[in-house]
């Protein structure tokens, strides 16, 4: 089991990074909440991780904290909830948020998650709602309200040739339909935005 990895920053493009250690790239897929605390290109990181073995591949999830990667492995205990799922359910709320949203029942909140329909919601709330007693915590500000406060220059993604496309194959790759990733994307959008900005003003607006 690969639990945590502690290396250099190569490469960011969301929801991926590629984690240098020891001479090895590990290819990490981030939750957003996790892939906006990175710090810049060429510096040192630090990713608590969850590793997935399938016939096909062998995946690691990363996370910026303990709590978030031990939320994520109890949504990927929930029927019909797989990490990609789980990737994008965290990426719309912090993990703070999701827990008060199960505790609330607040079904319609969790239906505007990716890939998250009503049968789902609900099901999210009955099998977890006992398990995440522990995890508590007060409603916080929406994650996506925080990240406007922010400063848009901040652990930017390194520049693309079309930082629109590179948008949208984020959203998409965290579970969003790509006419639904598409349609926001271009809503949003404003001349001289990067990937980052744009991904942060889409999951807002989805929100």
């Amino acid at each position: 089991m690969i639990g945590r990895l502690r290396g250099l920053l190569v490469e960011k493009a969301a929801p991926e990074v590629v984690l240098e250690c020891g001479g090895v790239g590990y290819e990490v897929q981030l939750p957003m909440t996790s892939f906006y605390q990175l710090p810049e290109l060429g510096s040192e990181a630090v990713i608590f991780t969850h590793f997935v073995v399938r016939e096909d591949a062998q995946l690691l999830y990363g996370f910026a904290s303990k709590e978030e990667r031990a939320l994520f492995r109890e949504l990927i205990k929930t029927n019909g909830v797989g990490p990609k799922m789980a990737l994008g359910i965290l990426s719309g709320m912090s993990a703070e948020q999701f827990v008060d949203a199960v505790q609330a029942e607040n079904i319609t909140g969790l239906t505007k998650l990716p890939g998250v329909g009503k049968k789902t919601a609900e099901r999210l709330v009955v099998e977890m709602r006992d398990r995440l007693k522990n995890f508590g915590g007060p409603l916080l500000t929406p994650y996506a309200d925080r990240l406007a406060g922010t400063n848009p220059t901040e652990n930017t993604l390194v520049s693309a040739p079309d930082p629109e496309e590179d948008a949208i194959a984020a959203l998409v790759a965290l579970g969003y339909k790509a006419p639904a990733a598409s349609k926001v994307v271009a809503k949003v959008a404003a001349p001289g935005m990067s990937s980052e900005q744009l991904i942060r003003d889409a999951l807002k607006a989805m929100l």
